[in-house]
């Protein structure tokens, strides 16, 4: 257990297209929620998605199955590292989350602010 099943940004059941729906409804910066994501894979077994600009982010959350730990994104040197799916959360409700556009290539932050529950 990642620490998300009894929190309220945690949508379980929900798709891709169903979460990116719910966050330009909210149409507000820094809506957010976390999803299974698509692919069943242990090692990507969540996704956070994030709206922010008129835009919705899909940031895959790995597991890091050497010290059972998540991370944000792809694997790079000097990552945070968190001891929970909740932790993240909570860490970037403090701290801005940066967002990556990779068609453009430009770099936005924002914390996460408001919770999208998916109804």
């Amino acid at each position: 257990d990642a620490g998300v099943y009894s929190k309220a940004w945690y949508a379980a059941t929900c798709d891709r297209k169903t979460a990116e729906d719910a966050l330009y409804r909210s149409n507000k910066d820094g809506s957010f929620l976390i999803r299974k994501s698509s692919g069943q894979d242990s090692r990507q077994p969540y996704t956070l998605v994030v709206f922010y600009n008129r835009r919705v982010y899909n940031i895959p959350i790995r597991f890091i199955e050497s010290t059972g730990q998540y991370a944000l994104g792809r694997e790079k040197s000097g990552e945070e590292r968190f001891d929970s799916v909740a932790e993240i959360v909570e860490n970037h409700q403090r701290t801005s989350l940066v967002l990556i556009d990779s068609q453009n290539n430009t770099k936005d932050s924002t914390k996460l602010k408001h919770i999208v529950r998916v109804s």
